[in-house]
């Protein structure tokens, strides 16, 4: 039995302090934090999510718009809508909900965003800036609930064996990076990784992040290894699960973060984050 249950709760109330005390300095100086949500249709796991942030902003002090469109809007209005969002001086922070429907180029988006007020890292300046180990923009906010998630539970990266399982822009490759910033030792793995389940069993941290219900196992893991679940699935029984197969694996950890009630509800708590500090710098402060 894992020695340690790393749930979100504890992480986002530690988180919650701290951020209702910036968002008090803010207000007493005259900024009121504001994200708006671009959001192309209406579909359930983006309600879901809009549900929950919705829910964390208001806990902390930050107001919440969302800018609706619908999924048939064409490219040009689309992006006219977007840049009015942008242009907006009373917003501090942007969050696009992706993917966008097939004929919407998210690139020109990408391009257009102001970085400071890029609070889920959609700029390719940002994301260069966390290739970098450039502290100053904004990580995805996925990647970035890990790693406060590791330092809440007090998992020192130094000189550890990372196993990243999984390669996206959003959270394999930028996660790899912070965990390098903190000197860890990195292996990036795929579902098309030979030998998976050797490069898991040597690691003393493993994170599965591929997208794929239940895929590490308990005899992929080495005895007390650190397991965090990044993966949010729907399995066969309709039931929220994780990209680790909990029941097997969670005997071999010493820390394991659950689904739900583990990572996915952290990063909800970084996107507030990344909205007060965005209206720090904005309003430099």
């Amino acid at each position: 039995m894992a020695e340690v249950l790393m749930r979100g709760a504890e992480v986002n109330e530690s988180m919650k302090e701290r951020m209702v005390k910036q968002v008090e300095l803010l207000k007493e100086k005259g900024v009121k934090p504001v994200i708006n949500i671009v959001r192309v249709g209406s579909r359930g796991d983006d309600l879901a999510y809009e549900k929950g942030a919705r829910k964390r902003m208001e806990s902390v002090g930050i107001e919440m718009r969302v800018t609706e469109v619908s999924e048939d809007i064409s490219q040009e209005d689309f992006v006219e809508t977007f840049k009015k969002v942008n242009d907006d001086d009373s917003v501090h922070g942007i969050m696009l909900f992706r993917p966008l429907p097939e004929h919407l180029d998210e690139s020109e988006i990408a391009g257009m965003i102001n970085p400071a007020k890029d609070v889920d890292c959609m700029s390719p300046v940002n994301i260069a800036k966390v290739f970098m180990g450039d502290e100053s923009g904004f990580a995805p906010c996925t990647a970035q609930a890990v790693m406060e998630m590791l330092s809440h539970y007090e998992i020192d990266l130094t000189g550890k064996n990372v196993a990243i399982v999984g390669r996206s822009m959003v959270v394999g490759k930028p996660l790899a990076m912070l965990m390098i910033k903190k000197n860890a030792t990195v292996t990036v793995c795929h579902t098309k990784t030979d030998d998976l389940t050797e490069k898991c069993r040597n690691a003393d941290i493993v994170v599965a992040a591929a997208g794929k219900a239940g895929m590490i196992t308990g005899d992929m893991l080495g005895a007390g290894a650190i397991v965090a679940d990044v993966g949010i699935n729907i399995n066969e029984e309709g039931k929220l699960c994780g990209d680790v197969d909990f029941e097997s694996a969670e005997p071999k950890a010493s820390y394991i973060s659950p689904v739900p009630g583990g990572v996915g509800g952290v990063t909800s708590s970084v996107l507030a984050s990344h909205v007060i500090r965005a209206a720090e710098i904005l309003s430099e402060i």
